[in-house]
This record gives C-alpha cells, structure tokens and sequence, in this order.
C-alpha cells in the first residue's frame, strides 16, 4: 500500500472524527486499515458503538443502510455505490407484499441481506448467526415467512424444527459451493475441520453426512463465529465454505494453521469493490452518503432492533 495514502487517510479520520467498519469478506488491504473488521452483526452493533461522526463502511449497500437505520445521526459513508448483493436482489418489495398478503397474520423474517424497504416491511431482522434463535423465539402457533436465502432458511428450519415458508433466493458465491468440493478436500487433507457458512448449497448434504457419522468436525457458522472455531481448533488444515476474503483474518489470527478454501474462484464480486484509494476519496469528500428516508428508517428499526438485541 501507498504510504503518503495511509497516512492521508490516518489524517483525515482523526481531522472528521471518522473511522473505518469492513466486512470479514472485504480485500486485505482494507481489512488491515480498518478500525474493525466483522460480521454484519458485528459491524451493526459497531456502529451504535462507535463515537464518531462519520462511519466509512467498507462492505455492500445494505450494510450501509442497516447502519444508517441505527444510527440517523452519524455520516455514512460507503466508497462505492456498486457494491450491492445478488441475495438482497433476489426478492424486492412488491413482491414481499404479494407474499405478505397471501399469507394474513404470518411473521415476517428477514435476513439482514435485504433493502432497507424489505426491513421496513418484516417484524424480524436476523443475520446467519442468530437466525436460529430469533426463530426459535416466535410463537409456535404463527406462521413464518423466512427470506431470502433458500439454504440458510432450510438450515433454520432442520436446526428448529419449525415449518417455515421460505423465499427462493440465493447468494450466487454460496450457491455455488459443493459437498463434492468438501469431501474431496477432506480427502486430500488429513487431520481437518471444516466450517460451513449455512448459506452454502452444500449445507444439507453436509448437514446429513455429518450427522449420520457422528461427524463433530463439521460446523456451520456464522463469518465471525468462523474466527473464533479456528483459534481453538486444534486441526492442522482447516476447510472453509464460504467466500474467500474471510481467510485473510482468519490467518493472521492463527498463523500456523492451514485454511484452505473450499474453491478458490468463490469471491463476490461486490465485497471487492471497494480499495484503499476509494477510502481515500471518500474521507476527502465525504461522499458518497448512504441515507436511508425517516419514513422507511422507523419502519424498518424495530426488526433490526430485534437482531441486535439478539445474540
């Protein structure tokens, strides 16, 4: 990295009380000039924490818009407007109220991979590491709608027992990944664990085999639930199933272990958007500001209060 680069934008975040919030998912160069690195949940809860009056979001759009939600009076900042999401684009407000009116009196539960108009229109928000719960604290007696991920929402639904309807879509970087790929990797690695982002189209499977074997070196986890496995692991190669940006944490955390990604073609093309020089720019010109409108803001608080609030 450039070094009068950095050292603008250490000026600058100091000068407008800024700091900078990435994705686990983002490039290395911009997990290491963070001030923190996480999952969305993480990043939201940062967020509120945080005291600064500008947020550089480094992540996608609907990050940004989660942290203006929580945060109406704080500057949000997101590099690149691009940065959006295959999942968050695979339902959108007409038809969530179509399904809505099909289904009277159904609890809405969404994933925090949605538009700020799609959380305006749910009773719950929820991120890959707590759905399990928020679910689970619904009353038995409601119907659910789950959306947008068809495989996070089958893993919810096996982990709960609960019957949901769930919404087709896909993260077209998880959809992608095999149990195929896992098992040949296990193969060729000895002494291995693997972690599993539940998004994965490989989940069930993996799920089924796992269980059948009494197989207790398979986990599904969230990004940063993933950081935390591999420090305490004691494998020697460590398989993960999701994209691959969250390996560069997870190795400089536990350098002497070997992660190996389950395809090394599985990025999303959005999370690497945004660089250090668009950083830059952003802090110099304080744009581009994602800004979510007050009437869809309160509407929308209440389900993300509810993700927060749950751990």
């Amino acid at each position: 990295m450039n070094l009068n680069t950095l050292k603008q934008i250490s000026e600058l975040k100091k000068a407008k009380k800024a700091v900078i919030l990435a994705h686990n998912y983002q490039i290395p160069e911009i997990q290491d000039i963070a001030d923190f690195v996480g999952d969305s949940l993480g990043l939201a809860r940062k967020a509120l924490e945080v005291e600064a009056e500008i947020i550089i979001f480094c992540g996608v759009h609907f990050m940004a818009e989660t942290a203006s939600i929580l945060c109406p009076n704080k500057k949000i900042l997101l590099p690149d407007l691009d940065a959006g999401c295959s999942l968050a684009d695979s339902i959108n407000v007409s038809q969530l109220k179509e399904w809505k009116l099909k289904n009277p009196g159904a609890v809405v539960v969404s994933y925090v991979n949605t538009t700020a108009e799609i959380k305006a229109e749910s009773d719950y928000c929820f991120t890959s590491s707590n759905a399990v719960k928020i679910v689970e604290s619904i009353d038995k007696e409601k119907k659910i709608l789950f959306l947008p991920d068809m495989f996070l929402g089958a893993y919810v639904q096996k982990k709960t027992k609960r019957k949901i309807e769930i919404w087709p879509g896909e993260c077209h970087v998880h959809a992608a990944m095999t149990y195929e790929e896992i098992k040949n990797l296990r193969d060729e690695y000895d002494n291995n664990e693997v972690l599993i982002h539940p998004e994965c189209a490989c989940g069930s499977e993996a799920m089924y085999y796992s269980e059948k074997n009494n197989d207790k070196n398979v986990h599904f986890l969230s990004t940063e639930a993933m950081m935390n496995k591999a420090k305490d692991s004691t494998s020697e190669n460590i398989i993960v199933a999701t994209e691959t940006g969250v390996i560069h944490k997870m190795q400089k955390a536990s350098p002497d272990k070997n992660f190996i990604p389950i395809n090394t073609s599985a990025t999303c093309k959005y999370m690497k958007m945004i660089t250090v020089e668009k950083v830059l720019e952003s802090l110099k010109t304080e744009g581009p500001e994602v800004k979510v409108s007050r009437e869809i803001a309160i509407k929308a608080k209440t389900a993300i209060d509810r993700m927060v609030e749950t751990g």
